[in-house]
């Protein structure tokens, strides 16, 4: 991450150093970001910005680039699809999703009624990385204990 470029010769995605707040970022944000017109999209297209420069850190779980990457594939070409995930993975700090997170995962989908199976990977590798605070538009995370879900306009 930070100012080294990836091995595709991608730019950098941060530009400066991080002087704001960390948050975990949901796919989606990252999804609208890239996609085609949605009304989501010019808010999220901010939060992007403001992690290229520094204002805010994003953090993600490798599932969450993962999550991107195939539902980029389903919208645009594989190369794209990958080049756009290499992106993302350079703009945040990355989490992998290790046994202490899958068992964590595993709670929230035993304890809360209706959190999936990707959305509680994201809450607990948020849970288990110290981040209080996810950026999404997904309200599933509202139910989340210990994690305050904010829009992505507010994260601006």
């Amino acid at each position: 991450m930070g100012h080294n470029e990836s091995r595709n010769g991608a730019r950098p995605r941060r530009q400066t150093p991080v002087t704001g707040v960390a948050y975990l970022v949901d796919t989606a944000v990252l999804a609208y970001a890239v996609g085609g017109e949605h009304p989501r999209r010019t808010e999220c297209q901010g939060v992007v910005t403001a992690a290229i420069s520094g204002r805010i850190e994003l953090h993600a779980s490798v599932e969450m680039v993962q999550e991107f990457v195939v539902h980029r594939m389903r919208r645009i070409s594989r190369s794209s699809a990958v080049r756009q995930a290499r992106d993302v993975a350079q703009l945040c700090v990355l989490h992998d999703c290790d046994a202490g997170v899958l068992q964590t995962a595993l709670d929230l989908i035993a304890d809360i009624d209706g959190i999936g199976g990707r959305d509680a990977v994201h809450a607990a590798t948020a849970i288990r990385h110290g981040l209080s605070t996810i950026i999404s538009p997904d309200r599933a995370f509202d139910v989340i204990p210990g994690l305050r879900r904010i829009e992505p306009a507010t994260a601006l």
